[in-house]
């Protein structure tokens, strides 16, 4: 039976406590009768509000400069993956905003992150976004000057010229550096909590997904038009799939997405896939479904509603082409989106039909950079492939001109999402509202962002 999603909430209902007629995720995954692990059981939502969110904190080069100041200098970011620094001498670079940190592996196959800027004169080692292999030593292309891989002072050319200077003190800028999952995280703040704490349920969780155990199959960056918060946000919430991704609209149960809220650093969505929409005017059949999802001319199996079919015909196939034994997954890590967003800018999907993982980078106020890879599970052989090299494209570029995303049905997705956020950016900026009106439960996750962001805002030098 057909639920009407445009009709008003019950009144007398607490506010948040609302949901989209239909059966839920859980509803849905119970439904599939295998045993998925206990996180993708969990839920956690509170009620935070209905206050609008000003446009300022997108438009203000103001804001931009506090969160500069004193959210990007005190939050953990992953900067690389192991797998992009696997010998001695291997670097890589990380720049966020104006800042810059070169990761690199020493001789002692530890990874260590330093500042990207001489002590002498400030210049930088390597350029944004460079990374490489083969370096004995960091050395400053101006003068000369160079370190040694774990950061101690190796010459100074003319140092007859420095007898102020000591080379105990002389030594390269070392922030924070750990790793999770295969990444290698970093922390401008010399001060900063430990990396797992500061994850919270992550670890937890993705214990039962190890990334680590992944390969990057593909790496993209894009340039995007608008402030990062805006357009990570289009990828915090489902709401946004009855009008941009109407295709998707027959097999997906967008509006039942269940939202979590589990501590101040992690959310997460999940949305069902291969359900079928409980919201259409037409009751599609389970045989309708089954085609929708691509099975044309194929009868479903006896016994089997579309969303099982169409799960067992992808652990075969899916794990045929990869190498790689897919049996024991449930069906909700096989087709689901399931994303975890780990503040301020890093999205982590486990699932394998959208293994993604994703984070955006200001370039500035007005622009940034929006960063994927899929990470594939290892082969079952235990070869690990050499990582996808990253490829660029600017604001005009498509996702679907890379060639290698065009077998890949998530290119045209991407390239609807994106699609929004010229227009977006331009009437953030043209609006005399000022400010912008959430939803109490599909876009709680923006607004737990929100309050995130403003605890460090706030927080004390």
């Amino acid at each position: 039976m057909t639920q009407d999603i445009y009709q008003p909430s019950d009144p007398d209902l607490a506010p948040g406590a609302a949901r989209c007629p239909g059966p839920s995720a859980q509803d849905i995954i119970a439904r599939d009768g295998d045993t998925p692990p206990a996180p993708l059981l969990a839920s956690a939502y509170e009620f935070l509000g209905s206050e609008d969110i000003s446009l300022d904190r997108y438009t203000s080069q103001a804001f931009y400069d506090l969160e500069m100041e004193k959210m990007w200098t005190k939050t953990w970011q992953w900067a690389c993956r192991e797998e992009h620094i696997p010998k001695a001498g291997d670097y890589y670079i990380y720049d966020i905003g104006h800042y810059s940190v070169i990761v690199v592996r020493g001789d002692d196959l530890q990874v260590r992150a330093f500042i990207n800027s001489c002590p002498h004169r400030g210049m930088q080692f390597n350029n944004a976004g460079e990374q490489g292999s083969g370096k004995q030593f960091l050395r400053c292309p101006f003068h000369g000057m160079s370190w040694h891989l774990d950061g101690s002072l190796r010459e100074i050319p003319c140092r007859w010229d420095f007898p102020h200077v000591q080379d105990e003190t002389f030594k390269l800028l070392e922030v924070p550096c750990d790793n999770w999952g295969g990444f290698v995280f970093i922390n401008l703040d010399r001060d900063a909590q430990a990396l797992d704490e500061y994850l919270e349920v992550l670890p937890e969780h993705f214990a039962h997904w190890p990334l680590e155990d992944r390969y990057i199959v593909l790496h993209t960056e894009k340039v995007l038009p608008g402030n990062w918060k805006m357009c990570m946000e289009g990828f915090l919430e489902a709401y946004h799939v009855l009008a941009t991704h109407p295709e998707g609209l027959r097999a997906s149960g967008w509006a039942n997405t269940q939202y979590d809220l589990f501590s101040p650093h992690v959310t997460r969505f999940l949305q069902n896939l291969s359900s079928g929409n409980p919201h259409f005017e037409k009751d599609y059949t389970q045989q309708e479904l089954y085609e929708f999802l691509g099975h044309r001319d194929e009868s479903l199996p006896k016994h089997q509603n579309a969303r099982q079919a169409h799960a067992d015909g992808l652990r075969t196939s899916l794990g045929n082409s990869m190498n790689v034994d897919l049996s024991s997954l449930s069906n909700s890590e096989l087709l689901d989106s399931i994303e975890y967003h780990v503040f301020p800018n890093a999205c982590f999907f486990p699932g394998i039909v959208i293994p993604l993982i994703y984070r955006f980078r200001p370039l500035g106020v007005d622009r940034c950079v929006h960063e994927i890879m899929m990470l594939q599970p290892l082969p079952d052989d235990g070869d690990r492939p050499e990582p996808a090299p990253k490829e660029h494209l600017e604001i005009d570029e498509p996702y679907v001109s890379l060639e290698s995303f065009k077998t890949n049905r998530l290119s045209h997705v991407l390239d609807q999402d994106t699609d929004n956020f010229e227009r977006q950016w331009a009437g953030m900026k043209a609006s005399l509202k000022g400010t912008q009106t959430l939803g109490n439960y599909q876009e709680a996750r923006i607004r737990h962002f929100h309050n995130t962001l403003d605890t460090y805002l706030s927080a004390s030098p």
